[in-house]
């Protein structure tokens, strides 16, 4: 049986599905970069909404920008644009559900006005994001826009903006200005650290290099609201196609699979009003910023800090890395003694329980989480959910001696090859001035780290630079079991 509108009825008893009407459903949110996790969680907590007769008319309008988002075309359109989301519990426990949230789906390249006229319309009060920590184009330290990304250039090169999010939106403001429309809100969903406020750079960086005076009326009426969201979502399997065919005899092209968990904590800024959000479980405060401290030093920092070592070993998942008894001591070292002390209060909240949580839930080995994912992007990933650990720890005189290692750890991946001595490939948007580097640091023990645009200063700072050569020497020399070994005993006095 086809998932599509006409089948819901027919679907068997035990999985859910939307109990609203869905032909009633209005948008009023277009979301650039559908995929898992954004269906796994802001579609997810829309839907929430609806079957409980909340937010009918805040149906999500999806909108395709890149190559990766083209096959959704052939999933989106012939299944209406539902598809089934399935919890794995760790015990391997199955729940699995239909969403119905989103009403459309449009890949922009194939017909960009029809992309700008979802964003231009009336109706659209919020535009939300998924478009990968490194998709905004801004630079990590100074916060400024770059604009150097090659679809970004070609769009400040156009006679009109029809390839980047950030030409779409400016495209849409420009109609939506010029009827007297007013404005809406940029919504950023993406995992880093004030995404709002880089959402907020990014498209307003892009503004005023195209049209300033339409940048100053987007200033005014549009808001960005910076969030803290989690919840793992991996990609999709042939496993599970034939789970839900097994199961429920449902033929679902592109499922999504999520862990129980999730959080969504969200900065009450709304240009022209929004769901009732709270109504479904998610956190409205005035500051986010404690929550995401702690999430991406907590749950994204340990998953930089146990993938490299991980993958060195020759361990495929997550949670596989997890359990090895030498990586998962040094996980709670960095958690407790490195990560925890950066972060301030916040009332209510147990850190050192959070972060057991966070093991606890990448020990899920029903997600069948790859390292392969959590090592790509990590010129991205890195600088935002590690290094501000380290600048931290060394600006409060403090040791950093566990984040040390975990760079090296990424110097070492970057080289290539396992532990075994069997290649392996490096996935990453700097990729061949990552493996150039790596490939010097026999010689040069410090051309890895000496990589300002990543780094900083780091390679300067004498208090970093021993703990991480000391473990750079014994991941080249011994490997990363023996190096392992030693670092998850803190050292003696500290």
């Amino acid at each position: 049986m086809e998932l599509n509108d006409g089948s819901l009825e027919r679907l068997p008893e035990r999985i859910a599905r939307p109990r609203y009407d869905r032909a009633g459903l209005a948008p009023g949110i277009v979301h650039i970069g559908v995929g898992n996790f954004m269906r796994a969680h802001h579609a997810l907590y829309l839907d929430d909404l609806m079957n409980r007769g909340l937010a009918l008319d805040w149906a999500i309008s999806g909108i395709g920008l890149i190559s990766p988002n083209a096959p959704a075309r052939t999933a989106m359109g012939p299944q209406d644009c539902l598809y089934t989301l399935t919890e794995k519990h760790p015990d391997g426990r199955c729940e699995s559900r239909v969403v119905g949230s989103i009403s459309e789906y449009h890949y922009a390249p194939d017909d960009p006005e029809l992309a700008i006229s979802r964003i231009a319309r009336p109706e659209t009060r919020i535009v939300s994001l998924t478009i990968t920590e490194g998709g905004y184009d801004v630079d990590d330290r100074t916060g400024e826009f770059l604009g150097r990304s090659a679809i970004v250039r070609a769009d400040l090169e156009a006679e009109r903006c029809t390839r980047s999010a950030f030409g779409l939106v400016l495209e849409a403001m420009r109609i939506r200005r010029d009827r007297g429309d007013g404005g809406l809100t940029v919504m950023s969903c993406d995992n880093m650290q004030g995404n709002g406020r880089v959402a907020q750079a990014a498209f307003l960086g892009f503004a005023r290099r195209r049209d300033p005076d339409l940048a100053a009326w987007m200033e005014r009426n549009l808001s960005f609201p910076n969030s803290m969201v989690d919840r793992v979502a991996p990609r999709t399997s042939d496993a599970d196609r034939a789970h839900l065919l097994e199961r429920y005899g449902l033929d679902d092209r592109w499922p999504v699979t999520a862990e129980p968990f999730r959080q969504w904590v969200l900065e009450d800024d709304f240009a022209a009003g929004r769901p009732p959000y709270e109504e479904a479980g998610v956190e409205i405060v005035d500051d986010v910023v404690p929550y995401e401290l702690m999430k991406l030093r907590l749950a994204n920092g340990t998953h930089q800090a146990l993938a490299y070592f991980g993958r060195l070993l020759g361990h495929t998942y997550v949670h596989e890395a997890i359990v090895d008894p030498d990586i998962r001591p040094v996980l709670l070292r960095y958690i407790d003694e490195e990560a925890i002390p950066t972060l301030a209060p916040i009332p209510g909240q147990d850190f050192r329980a959070f972060g057991r949580t966070v093991l606890e839930r990448f020990g899920n080995p029903q997600l069948q989480d790859t390292l392969v994912r959590i090592c790509e992007e990590t010129s991205d990933r890195i600088p935002k959910f590690l290094l501000p650990v380290v600048f931290d720890r060394l600006g409060a005189d403090e040791r950093a001696d566990v984040c040390a290692a975990v760079v090296a750890s990424w110097a070492r991946y970057a080289e290539g090859v396992g532990d075994d001595g069997e290649p392996f490939e490096v996935r990453d948007p700097l990729r061949e001035q990552l493996m150039e580097r790596a490939g010097r640091q026999g010689e040069e023990p410090l051309a890895f780290l000496g990589n300002r645009e990543i780094f900083g200063d780091l390679a300067d700072r004498p208090e970093f630079v021993g703990p991480y050569l000391r473990a750079l020497t014994s991941l080249r020399e011994r490997g990363a079991r023996e190096t392992l070994g030693e670092l998850k005993r803190p050292p003696s006095g500290g």
